[in-house]
């Protein structure tokens, strides 16, 4: 038997564990599930065999070490910030590691020596990053193949309510870390490219920049830019491209309602509030707004956001129940983010049979003798309901799929490595094609940078 051992059982391990125990009498696995709250673990195995579930705290120095020392393969579904803890234990005992997230410059600085071990560490194998890292690779070179010459690449995800379960104004649900919804887009500037241009958007006007696009059979959706839309040009051989854009999906619609938090300063947090744990939903909008002895809160909101009375962004804001003085924010020195984030988990919170949907969209333009082309290249995975949702199964598929590929020796490279060589993506890709993860790819006609349109 190997052994398997899977840190962390939070939202995104359900189709994970299931793809690994469906696999286990075939492939001899046998799967430890450790995370600091047991119960976690034992719920997601299900009295299943070859498993086994313990308490894991990843801050015991000691339980760590033996658990990792008794495994064949780890992988870490710990919050990012951790696995650089797991890395450094896998490196001295000479175990692979498989992670979702994105390369920290403390798991960089480990490729030297995990070469040296003839390791693989291999992260970003999720949804984005992941999917979206291997299917972009695919494309482009398959361009590069018959001699084309790339010029754009404009790449989108998000994680959303599927139609059936959007129940709310904001054509919006919580499918992974509501907090990272919350703060999405903080600590920097966005940046990109942009038909030769570079361009910078700062957070107070990140949501009030869009990009809007259609998906065949699900409608029209809008993105707003990620961070760094730069930060993989050189890994995808993209130094000389004129448009490159990363963005996160939204129905259209949810940015320009987000951008009323931003605005008001919910979204901050670097400062707490005082006595925020007996603060009411409405004395923490008040808190935001100037003081009037005559005026309510909501004439004051809407005076200050310059909200019409036939405005939808009004019924957006009462839906939340922002103005129910009986509701507590319940947490003691909460921040703004952390006080918000309690409000809209009373609302957004996937219920039991609620689906949700990963949308994934790629564009791509390329020269080829002369010409100019595009290629377009969607996805579309609908969840079954709150626990294998389409967010676990994109995320953890990848994961399962590459944790045997590795135990059974199929990739060749050494290394902290992310999924954009072919050895990896291409049978990572054909397997997800069995689980209904699939790319629809079309010609379109190019829409991109025309060199004799001189503005920008």
């Amino acid at each position: 038997m190997r052994t398997i051992l899977l840190i962390g059982a939070g939202k995104s391990t359900s189709h994970l564990l299931k793809f690994l125990l469906d696999k286990a009498e075939s492939e001899q696995l046998h799967v430890i599930v450790g995370d600091i709250q047991l119960e976690n673990a034992q719920k997601l195995l299900q009295q299943r065999p070859n498993c086994t579930a313990i308490k894991l705290d990843i801050f015991e120095e000691e339980a760590r070490k033996n658990a990792i020392k008794k495994a064949d393969l780890v992988i870490s579904m710990l919050p990012a910030r951790f696995h650089i803890e797991v890395a450094k234990d896998c490196l001295f005992f000479g175990k692979n590691l498989v992670t979702a997230s994105y390369v920290s410059p403390e798991m960089e600085a480990l490729d030297a020596e995990v070469k040296a071990k003839g390791l693989i560490f291999l992260n970003e194998i999720g949804v984005d990053p992941g999917i979206d890292h291997m299917s972009a690779m695919k494309v482009i070179d398959a361009i590069r193949n018959k001699g084309g010459k790339m010029i754009l690449f404009e790449s989108f995800t998000g994680g959303l309510v599927a139609p059936e379960s959007d129940t709310n104004l904001w054509n919006y649900k919580f499918t992974w870390n509501p907090r990272n919804v919350v703060v999405a887009g903080q600590g920097g500037v966005a940046k990109f490219i942009q038909e030769g241009n570079y361009k910078y958007i700062p957070y107070h006007k990140l949501f009030r920049r869009t990009e809007f696009l259609e998906i065949d059979g699900y409608g029209k959706f809008e993105a707003y830019a990620n961070r760094d839309s730069l930060k993989y040009r050189s890994a995808y051989g993209l130094d000389d491209v004129l448009t490159l854009y990363r963005g996160t999906m939204r129905r259209v619609g949810f940015s320009k309602a987000w951008n009323m938090f931003v605005q008001l300063g919910m979204t901050d947090d670097t400062f707490t509030l005082e006595d925020s744990e007996n603060m009411t939903y409405r004395e923490f909008v008040n808190a935001f707004l100037p003081y009037s002895p005559t005026d309510s809160v909501e004439l004051k909101l809407r005076h200050y956001l310059k909200i019409d009375q036939d405005d939808i962004m009004w019924d957006k804001l009462v839906e939340l129940d922002l103005f129910d003085n009986s509701k507590k924010i319940g947490i003691k020195n909460a921040t703004p983010a952390q006080a918000l984030q309690t409000i809209l988990e009373d609302h957004w919170l996937l219920d039991e049979t609620d689906k949700d949907m990963i949308v994934m969209y790629h564009k791509f333009g390329y020269t080829l003798q002369g010409k100019n082309y595009q290629i377009d290249a969607s996805m579309v995975t609908l969840g079954q309901d709150k626990t294998y949702t389409a967010m676990s199964k994109t995320v953890g598929l990848p994961l399962g799929i590459s944790a045997l590929k590795i135990l059974n020796n199929e990739f060749k490279v050494s290394g902290v490595v992310i999924p954009i060589l072919k050895e990896i993506y291409e049978p990572v890709l054909s397997a997800l094609e069995n689980y209904g993860i699939i790319f629809t790819e079309k010609e379109v006609p190019y829409n991109g940078y025309n060199p004799n349109n001189v503005a920008g």
